[in-house]
């Protein structure tokens, strides 16, 4: 019913209460149209989400960290400066040098004459300049025949040797293991569906049908399920681990629809403070995200998991009285803010966005020292900064709507603030879970490229291959030279059962020159 006068009350503080109400209200509905608008109108991409210069560098999906340098000083002779050229992903771009390990072919070419032409005599080669340019030959197919001689005696006529096959993945296939691994590492590493690669076949005269292959990927998630067992299980022995989950669809057999799984990743990676535990991820898939299922799948852990807000993980720590205990991301709580500063344009939510870059500032520098120079540090210089914004948080949360956007936003800040702030107590913690939402990217352009998967047993030869590649890659190993070592050694039996931990992928790159003879 429309508020007319005569339904207003005369107390002036209930007056006053309705308008904060009201206002509150109306700025939740305006940031939920501005959502719907911005889903069907605006840009799909984030990257350049407007909030200040400053804080380009945080709103990358938030997997980022603004740069902490301080502005170079102005040119002596007045002009204008010149920004740095930034380091870190760029300073490892091969410009002007290219990789000395890549191999060299020579191509001498010769001037059309040799003769001068002032006076017709022979030139003389006085020295040369060498430039060199990226080439590649494409991918090639080719067929490898093995021929098993048979050897008698003429003397007996029942000796006869002949050599035993070697074990393949695929055994009576047409596929070697080469071809099998990479096929998924195409798939797994460079995200590109089966039906791509069937199509790129048949260019070169080679008909497969889609199931083919995906056969010959569930045959290699046969293979590789001990390695992958052993992955996960080295993750959990470590006392803090990092957990994420996204959804997954799954085709239902025999309908044309889809039904919702979710793909769970367990993470490490003690890097940022010189710790022992090594980059890895490992995907487990579940029909669903509840919290009976992560409590499966984390029953043998015991020590520091951070996450983000989801219950799933509360009840988990809930019910394991201790055994667990949760640490919680400022990157998610950040990014609350910035959605409240998009919608409303509020100042406070700015502010708070702003502070969060002095954290992260901060964290950047201190990114690589040991985990007691990084409490150290915290200490003393994070900490009065988030001290400070929880207080100006409670007061400006008493001063506004509880409907409103930066309200909730707020609650949610407070409500998590223990989590938050525990790595203020513990350098080995990050500041947020940018570590496994990282590993997440590879499951959703795998995700948008292949659509689904066919059935849950797919799912988890998603998890398995998925898991085994992406570790490589964290690991910097070629997964192509990674997957195909570590199956010859486990088909042909030469690594048993009992040393399998030596393949992990950390393992295998601190051995990689023993291993490989």
């Amino acid at each position: 019913m429309p508020l007319r006068p005569e339904h207003l009350p005369d107390d002036p503080a209930e007056l006053a209460r309705m308008v904060v109400h009201l206002d509150g209200e109306v700025e939740r509905l305006k940031a939920m149209l501005r959502v719907f608008k911005d889903a069907i109108f605006g840009a799909r991409s984030e990257r350049r989400a407007a909030l200040s210069p400053d804080q380009i560098s945080l709103d990358l999906g938030d997997l980022s960290v603004p740069d902490p340098r301080p502005e170079p000083p102005a040119n002596d002779n007045g002009g204008e400066n010149r920004p740095s050229p930034r380091r870190g992903r760029d300073a490892r771009r091969n410009v002007g040098a290219l990789p000395l390990h890549l191999p060299r072919i020579e191509e001498v070419i010769e001037p059309a004459h040799t003769t001068c032409p002032c006076c017709a005599g022979p030139l003389h080669r006085i020295g040369e300049d060498i430039r060199e340019a990226l080439s590649v030959v494409p991918a090639s197919y080719w067929v490898r025949r093995r021929i098993f001689p048979k050897y008698a005696c003429r003397a007996c006529e029942g000796a006869v040797v002949q050599a035993k096959a070697p074990e393949r993945v695929v055994e009576g296939g047409m596929a070697t293991n080469e071809l099998v691994v990479s096929v998924a590492v195409a798939k797994f590493a460079w995200f590109l569906p089966l039906y791509r690669q069937v199509q790129m076949m048949g260019s070169h005269g080679i008909h497969l049908d889609r199931s083919t292959l995906a056969g010959w990927m569930k045959r290699l998630a046969w293979w590789l399920r001990p390695l992958y067992e052993r992955q996960l299980q080295a993750i959990h022995r470590h006392p803090r681990i990092f957990c994420d989950e996204t959804p997954l669809p799954v085709l239902v057999k025999g309908q044309q629809r889809t039904k919702r799984g979710q793909m769970w990743a367990h993470a490490v990676d003690d890097r940022p403070w010189q710790g022992p535990a090594p980059p890895a991820v490992t995907y487990v898939y579940a029909g669903s995200r509840s919290s009976r299922t992560i409590a499966e799948q984390l029953s043998g852990f015991s020590g520091l998991l951070q996450v983000d807000g989801y219950g799933a993980y509360k009840s988990l720590a809930r019910k394991a009285r201790g055994r667990v205990e949760l640490a919680f991301c400022f990157a998610h709580a950040r990014r609350k803010f910035v959605a409240v500063h998009k919608t409303t344009g509020s100042a406070f939510a700015a502010h708070v966005i702003a502070v969060l870059a002095e954290v992260y500032g901060i964290e950047a520098e201190i990114r690589g020292r040991t985990a007691a120079e990084r409490k150290a540090v915290r200490q003393a210089r994070t900490r009065p900064l988030v001290e400070a914004l929880k207080s100006e948080m409670t007061d400006v949360l008493a001063e506004i709507s509880s409907q409103s956007t930066l309200a909730k936003a707020i609650h949610y800040t407070l409500a998590h603030w223990d989590g938050l702030t525990r790595c203020l107590e513990d350098g080995r913690l990050e500041l947020d879970t940018n570590t496994v939402e990282r590993t997440m990217r590879s499951v959703a352009l795998t995700r948008k490229n292949s659509l689904f998967a066919g059935n849950a047993g797919g799912a988890e030869t998603w998890a398995i291959l998925a898991s085994l590649i992406q570790t490589a890659k964290l690991n910097g190993i070629d997964p192509s030279a990674y997957l195909n070592d570590v199956l010859e050694r486990i088909v042909s039996g030469a690594t048993p059962i009992s040393r399998l931990d030596d393949l992990l992928a950390w393992n295998w790159k601190a051995g990689a020159g023993k291993l490989a003879a």
